[in-house]
Parts: C-alpha cells; structure tokens; sequence
C-alpha cells in the first residue's frame, strides 16, 4: 500500500470513486450495515453534544487552537522534541511513509529480541501507521504486528481494509464476525472458542482470549497519537476497550508515530479536545480510556520510547493557506457518520486510509490531486459534514477549492483547456447572443422530442451518457418562452 513519493496513504490499483461507489451501492447487506450503524452512532452523539450549553463555544475555541497551532507549526514541534528528549524519550524524525517505516523496523530489530526469537509487535489503533502501509513493511522485514483494537483485529482476520475512521469494521455484521472469528483466529493465534455465537459479549471474550497471551508476551508495541502536549512532552491516546493500556505499559519498548499536526501547546488546550472528541466520534461523555505519558519513568511502563514525527505530505499540505485546515481534523468521524455520501457507499469505495468527507479534502493534498483526482467531487456538498465537525473544518469550501485544483492539473502541462472549460466557453458565447440562443433553443426542442419516449429523454449517447445514466428528463416543450413571449407580444 503506497503511493507516488513513497507517501501511502491511498491503495494503488483502487478504482476511482465513480467505479468503486457503483459497485459498492450494489451491496445491499452493506449498505444496510452502514445505515444502522451511521444512525446509532449519529444519534448519541446529538444527544451528548446537546447537553453542553457551551458546545458551539468550545467548537469555535478548538478552531482557534487549531488554526493558531498550524501556523506556528515548527516553533510547537522543536518544544515537543525537546520536552520528550528532556523526558527520557527520543525523537525521530521522518519525511514520508518509506522513511518512517525504515526508523520503526530498525527500531523494532534493536529492541524486539535476540536474533533467535520471533520478532512480533503489538499495536494500538493507529491511522498514521495505516497510512504509511506499516504492518506491511514490518511483514516484508519477517516482523508480525498484532492489531488489538476489536475493529482492527476484524479487519485483520478477514484480510480486509478498514472502511471507517472510528468503526473500521463497520461493513460487517455481527454474524459475519463471528464466522470470521471462528475460521481466522487460530491462524493468528488462540481459537474461537467451539460453539460461539454471533452475541457481542461471548465475541468480545473470544478477542479478550484471543489478544491476552500477546499482550503478555509482547516486548514491543507501536501506537498512533491522537494529541500531544508540546509544553510537557506528554503523548495522549484515547480509546474504548483497554487494548490501548495494556498495549501502552506492558511491553518494554514503546513506538508512536504521529502525525506533526497532532501536536497542542499546552493542556489548557488540551481539555477543550477532551471535551469535544468523546462526544464526536462515539456518542460518550468521555473516554473510558485516556492514557497519556511522558517520556519515561523507573520501574512504570516501557523503559524505552520513541517519537516518530511524520510529515508524509502534511508540509505541503500547510503550505496551502485555503486547504491547511484539513490538518486540524482530531479524526472523530463525526463527517463521516453524517454523510449521505458515505453512508451508501463505505469506507472502501474511496480507495484511501481516511474515507468520508474529509477524506476527500485530506487524501488528494496529501498525495496531489492528480493521485486521487475523483475524491473532492464525492460529495454532495450539502454541508452537513461542517455542521458536525467539531473543530469546524470548511469541508464544502475545502472540496469546490480542490475541485478547482483538479481542473488546473488536468490542462496538463501545456495548458491545453479541458473539455468542460471548452464546453463552458462555448454555452458563454451563446447565452451572449440573443441570436445564437435562439437558434440552440430550437435545435435542442427538435433534437430533445426527437430522442424522447412516453414524453421523457432517457440516457443520452455521447458524452451527456455519464450524466444522464441515472437520470431521466422531461421532453422540451415544442415552442420555447423567448418564442412565445416574442409572438405574443407582437401580437398586440
């Protein structure tokens, strides 16, 4: 899984999203998995939100953490560095995904284990790791990496790809689940118990069994971030299930790689993301889950850990002063779960770690619009997406101003028009001449009635059969407005 520049991010070989959305909608048992989910998760989290008398306060304070941080990005990531160096941590510093991918390997060799023993590690649900295609770089270095999230073990099992921000294994039911349990988990590891049933709580004892003897065994674990605390070098993961603890204070060597954007100066800045991210993404009033560290201490958790910053395109991303606010997304998922887009189609259709609404706006950035030139027209732009998010990204205005972008790159380098630009430039010349209109009204009344069946025109050929595929038009009528006005007029 990697993409132009080593960066990751989207599944090379993915279909654009057009193709992939087709099919998709085709999967009815999806799309029902998807509709329940989407609604249940939607619900709590209005309800929970609801409660806050403050919470557009703190949507619109969390805006300006965000917009302040990103813009002095470098001066808060030199404090990070050297509050967790001052901590007892060290910090790695990586430009794409191969190079990220190189430092956690080499670092996983030193620490995981004599050359005799199976080189194995333990992870906490990690989109950045996602990203930059790890657990297939550390599988081409003969190291297994273990997902102990319940959702990432699912996708694990099942050789799938995560088709959700907060919920990867959204797709799938309770019943495929439980199939996949009791075929996949002995390959893995300790079996499915026999005669285990598709109910959550004897499915979650067969994962608890399943992940304990790795969560003891384990010398390393690797974790994303989801904040840290520049002022004290504090690394924060929030999460559900008590994967992330046991992952994060029983090995001896622990590895984060994070995003350079998830860093907040201080924890005053902190508590407003705590308040706002349990809320957005899982419908809680708070994480059952928040664990956060500094450095290193005696005799308390891993004796060894290591920061790997990662860029991976988020320093041309900053650059652009319209798109930078998709790097202040906390991943919640809240866009995602709101999205009538999503909700039909899935994580998958749009070929890429970070699907739904902000997907689309932070994917073609990071790896160039001409690499995921079809994500920034998934969307209907009807703005329900900025209504959610809590930290008040502009996804619609971020989509129309890739759109645009997308257009400039397909001129080529040079500068030839596109065929919209062609076809616009001609309806300009048209609707400018009184004469011209008239003569196009006219042609197209004749054409349209002509192509017209039961008083509807139905696919047309041509390059109109794209849009007219899924849609049906009434005939023109035989006599235009202008034609009318102008013979009713002169007859008075």
């Amino acid at each position: 899984m990697t993409a132009p520049g080593d960066r990751g991010v989207v599944w090379l070989g993915s279909p654009s999203f057009p193709d992939a959305a087709r099919e998709a909608l085709g999967n009815t048992r999806q799309r029902a998995n998807l509709k329940h989910a989407t609604t249940v998760i939607r619900d709590k989290r209005l309800a929970v939100a609801s409660e806050l008398d403050d919470w557009e306060e703190l949507r619109t304070a969390a805006d300006a953490i965000k917009t302040r941080t990103l813009r002095h990005l470098d001066h808060h990531l030199v404090r990070l560095e050297e509050s967790v160096t001052a901590a007892g941590g060290t910090v790695h510093w990586a430009a794409d995904a191969a190079e990220a991918n190189r430092i956690v390997t080499e670092l996983v060799r030193t620490t995981g284990g004599s050359d005799d023993e199976k080189l194995e590690v333990v992870k906490v649900k990690s989109m950045a790791t996602q990203e930059i295609g790890l657990n297939e770089a550390l599988a081409e270095a003969g190291i297994t990496a273990y997902e102990t999230d319940l959702a990432e073990l699912i996708v694990q099992l099942g050789d799938d790809r995560p088709s959700h921000i907060l919920v990867p294994a959204i797709h799938r039911n309770r019943s495929e689940i439980r199939e996949l349990f009791a075929e996949r988990m002995g390959a893995w590891g300790q079996p499915a118990p026999e005669g285990l049933s598709d109910e959550p709580a004897e499915l979650a004892e067969a994962a608890r069994r399943h992940l304990r003897e790795k969560f003891l065994r384990a010398k390393v674990a690797v974790s994303g971030a989801n904040f840290a605390v520049a002022d004290t070098g504090t690394v924060v993961v929030v999460e559900s299930e008590g994967n992330g603890r046991m992952c994060l204070t029983l090995p001896e060597t622990l590895i984060t790689v994070m995003g350079i954007e998830k860093v907040v100066p201080t924890w005053a800045d902190l508590e407003v993301f705590l308040q706002l991210l349990p809320r957005s993404s899982t419908g809680e009033r708070m994480n059952p889950y928040t664990s956060s560290w500094s450095g290193t201490t005696e005799a308390d958790g891993p004796s060894d850990f290591h920061l790997v910053l990662l860029d991976n395109g988020r320093t041309d991303t900053l650059a652009d002063t319209v798109g930078r606010q998709a790097l202040a997304c906390i991943r919640c998922s809240a866009c995602l779960n709101v999205c009538p887009v999503f909700e039909r189609t899935g994580g998958h259709a749009y070929g890429s770690v970070y699907p739904g609404p902000i997907g689309a706006v932070l994917t073609p950035q990071l790896v160039g619009v001409e690499n995921a030139a079809s994500l920034p027209f998934a969307s209907t732009l009807c703005g329900a997406c900025y209504d959610a998010c809590p930290v008040k990204i502009d996804i619609p205005k971020l989509l129309v101003h890739l759109r645009a972008e997308v257009v400039e790159a397909e001129r080529g380098a040079g500068g030839l028009p596109t065929g919209e630009a062609l076809a616009m430039k001609a309806a300009a010349a048209v609707l400018g001449s009184p004469a011209l209109l008239g003569a196009a009204q006219k042609a197209a009344s004749l054409g349209g009635r002509a192509l017209a069946r039961n008083g509807r025109i139905g696919r047309l050929p041509g390059p109109f059969s794209g849009w007219s595929a899924d849609r049906d038009t009434p005939a023109p009528p035989a006599e235009s407005f202008r034609a009318w006005w102008r013979k009713n007029r002169e007859g008075k």
